[in-house]
C-alpha cells in the first residue's frame, strides 16, 4: 500500500490526527509543570521563549537524527529551498509562538484558548481560496461552528461575559492563530517536494533556535535543570517531534479542511489532562458536552472526505 493510500484512509486520518491533538493537549499541563519546576514566573516571557526554544530545537534534532538513520538525506536541494524552509520555521514555530505568548500576557487563559481556536476557521477559509477541491460547503461551515461551540463550552466561565478585545491581548492570539494556519498551508506545499520528516525537523530546529536567540536577547534565563525538569523536557521534545511530523504527513496527503478541524480537540484534551494531572475536577458536564460537540463537528467536516480527491492542486 502506498503512503498516499495509507495516510488518506479515514480510520488512519482519525487515529493519527486525534493522537496529534492528544499529544498537543498534554502539552498544557506539561508546560505548566515545567514553569513550576524551572521557576518561570507568569510574566516572564523571555524565560518562556527559552523554554520553548530548547523544546523545539531538540525536537527538530530528534527528527533529523531519525531521518538520517532511516537513510534519508538531510541536504536541501538549493538555496531557494533552504530559504523556504527557514521561512517556514521562523513563521510556523517562532513568530506564532511569540505572538501567542505576547497575547497571553495581556488576556486570560480562557479567552486565549478560545481565540486560538479561530485557527481552524483560518485554515478552512484559506484552503477554500487556494485549493480547487477544498471548497467551503454547508456541512463544513456547520462542522466548524459546532466544533468552535465545543471550545467555548470547555472554556466556559464568567470571563466569557467580558467582551473586551485588546489588540495586544486577544488580537495577538488571533494573529498567532492566523500565522500558524497560513504557515501550515505553506508547509503543505513544501512537503510535496521535501520529505515530511526532514522538513519538520529543519523547521522545528530553525524555529527553536530563533526562539532561543529571542529569549537570550531579551534577558531570559533558566535555572539549572533538575532530574524532574529534564525528564519533562524530554517528554515535550518527543511529543513535539512526533505530533508535528505526523501532522505534516497528514496535511501532505489530505485536504487542509479535513485535517485541521481536529484542532478543536486540543483544548478538550488540554482541559481534561490538565484536570487529571493538576488535581482538578475532570468529570464535569461541560467537558463531556464539549467532547460531544467537537466530535460532532469533526464528523460533519470529515464525512465529505473522498479518497480519490486527497491531493490538492493550487487554484
Amino acid at each position: 500500500m502506498s503512503a498516499n493510500n495509507f495516510f488518506t484512509r479515514r480510520p488512519v486520518v482519525f487515529a493519527l490526527a486525534t493522537l496529534c491533538c492528544l499529544l498537543w493537549g498534554s502539552a498544557y499541563p506539561a508546560i505548566k509543570n515545567g514553569y513550576t519546576l524551572l521557576h518561570i514566573a507568569a510574566n516572564d516571557i523571555p524565560g518562556k521563549l527559552l523554554f520553548a526554544g530548547w523544546r523545539f530545537l531538540f525536537a527538530g534534532l530528534v527528527l533529523l537524527v531519525f531521518a538520517r538513520f532511516t537513510g534519508k538525506s538531510l541536504r536541501l536541494k538549493s538555496l531557494r529551498e533552504t530559504g523556504e524552509v527557514c521561512l517556514l520555521g521562523l513563521t510556523q514555530t517562532s513568530l506564532q509562538y511569540v505572538f501567542f505568548y505576547l497575547g497571553l500576557a495581556y488576556t486570560t487563559g480562557v479567552k486565549g484558548s478560545i481565540m486560538n481556536g479561530t485557527g481552524t476557521f483560518f485554515s478552512v477559509l484559506l484552503a477554500h481560496f487556494i485549493y480547487h477541491n477544498d471548497r467551503l460547503s454547508a456541512p463544513r461551515i456547520t462542522g466548524c461552528l459546532v466544533g468552535f461551540v465545543g471550545v467555548l463550552v470547555v472554556n466556559f466561565s464568567p470571563e466569557l461575559i467580558d467582551f473586551n478585545f485588546a489588540l495586544a491581548g486577544e488580537g495577538s492570539v488571533v494573529l498567532a492563530a492566523f500565522i500558524l494556519s497560513a504557515a501550515s498551508i505553506y508547509g503543505k506545499r513544501l512537503s510535496q517536494h521535501i520529505d515530511s520528516v526532514v522538513l519538520t525537523g529543519w523547521q522545528l530546529g530553525i524555529g527553536g533556535l530563533a526562539l532561543l536567540v529571542a529569549g537570550w536577547g531579551t534577558g531570559g534565563q533558566l535555572e539549572s535543570f533538575s532530574l524532574a525538569a529534564t525528564a519533562l523536557m524530554a517528554y515535550m521534545v518527543l511529543l513535539s517531534s512526533v505530533a508535528f511530523a505526523l501532522w505534516t504527513i497528514l496535511l501532505k496527503y489530505n485536504r487542509v479542511g479535513i485535517v485541521t478541524v481536529f484542532n478543536f480537540l486540543i483544548p478538550v484534551f488540554g482541559a481534561g489532562l490538565s484536570a487529571l494531572f493538576l488535581d482538578e475536577s475532570i468529570f464535569e458536564l461541560k467537558n463531556l458536552l464539549a467532547l460531544v460537540l467537537v466530535c460532532g463537528g469533526i464528523w460533519l467536516v470529515t464525512r465529505e472526505a473522498s479518497p480519490d480527491k486527497v491531493l490538492q492542486k493550487p487554484a
